[in-house]
């Protein structure tokens, strides 16, 4: 939150493709309505953003082939940064998030995974980073002939990092001590599915893993004390058989738990489903109003879908009682990534 005590979003954006970097928009905290005010322009393919517990620090990685991240003082309406950005080792880094004092990411292209570390004030430390590579395949080719890395984020207790690997099928629990990252564990999802985000349960005993070869929703069973992900089932995000390409990206989970998000590309959609029990219900889909949806968010009851094809960020209301998104409106970001609010 700036300053002024409004909420910002902030949203990323391929500039490779015409994006025109981190753009940060005005929230209207009755509608959830978008207001741009200004942008950074600074850094190649801000693909991913995310902001440090204080809100005072946005953090963005360079989607490129040699991979960076770039942190930002977001105290005012422009970003600013805090230094040069900092190589990841990786290539193609999709997705970060802070662990134990360091900014990790999710290194899509190399298939590993980075951890920066990070001053006290935020900013990113000199030192070098480590890496941890993934290995393994998938049966789907082209897409699962190697590991690809693509969200990596701390789970609810603070205790583990999990990053996503869309080629192998597999979720991976990590340790970071004295700057160096372990696998812990490895899970397996089913061979082909694609596994690309993953969200936590409120209840932190429960996860969602999207998966983007497949269009489904993997439940799992989280256990915190041990470190341990246990998949239960998988759920169609569509009511049907896709009428074309169909590729989900993102899932949100309500922060009172009953509800479930994803995003789909190709069929333009968002899918809202019942959680009950151990398992999920779909209840409806509803158009994204745009084209290829890349990320989804959720902040205060609204939905923000960045549509990257279309180049517009929307949103929507939802229905406390059914869960269903109504659409809102939406501002023109060209080929939008993610949005985060702050």
């Amino acid at each position: 939150m700036v300053a002024d005590g409004g909420r910002r979003a902030y949203i990323g954006s391929f500039t490779a493709a015409g994006g025109p970097g981190i753009v940060v928009a005005a929230v209207d905290a009755d509608s959830g309505a978008l207001t741009v005010l200004s942008g950074a322009d600074d850094l190649s393919d801000p693909a991913y953003l995310a902001l440090a517990p204080d809100g005072g620090t946005l953090y963005a990685v360079s989607e490129t082939a040699q991979g960076a991240v770039a942190a930002y003082r977001v105290t005012g309406d422009k970003p600013e940064p805090t230094g040069p950005p900092t190589p990841v080792a990786g290539s193609g880094p999709t997705h970060l998030g802070l662990y134990a004092g360091h900014v990790l990411t999710a290194n899509y292209g190399s298939g590993s995974v980075s951890a920066v570390p990070l001053r006290p004030d935020g900013s990113l430390a000199p030192a070098p980073c480590d890496v941890l590579p993934h290995t393994g395949s998938g049966p789907h080719t082209p897409r699962q002939q190697g590991p690809h890395a693509h969200q990596v984020q701390a789970d609810p207790s603070g205790r583990w990092a999990v990053s996503v690997d869309l080629g192998t099928d597999s979720v991976r629990v990590c340790t970071l001590t004295d700057g160096r990252l372990d696998v812990h564990g490895e899970y397996a999802l089913r061979p082909g599915s694609g596994p690309r985000h993953l969200a936590f349960h409120p209840d932190g005993a429960h996860a969602y893993v999207v998966n983007e070869l497949t269009p489904t929703v993997t439940v799992c069973r989280w256990d915190a004390a041990d470190g341990s992900l246990k998949p239960l089932a998988e759920t169609p995000v569509l009511p049907g058989a896709p009428a074309g390409d169909a590729y989900p990206s993102g899932i949100v989970v309500a922060p009172d738990g009953r509800f479930v998000w994803t995003a789909t590309r190709g069929e333009d959609v968002l899918s809202a489903f019942a959680v009950e029990g151990e398992g999920l219900r779909l209840l409806a889909t509803v158009p994204c109003r745009g084209r290829w949806p890349r990320a989804l968010t959720e902040a205060d009851g609204f939905l923000y879908a960045a549509n990257e094809r279309s180049g517009d960020v929307a949103w929507f209301t939802v229905d406390r009682a059914s869960g269903l998104p109504r659409y809102g409106g939406s501002i023109e970001v060209p080929a939008a990534s993610c949005v985060v609010i702050g």
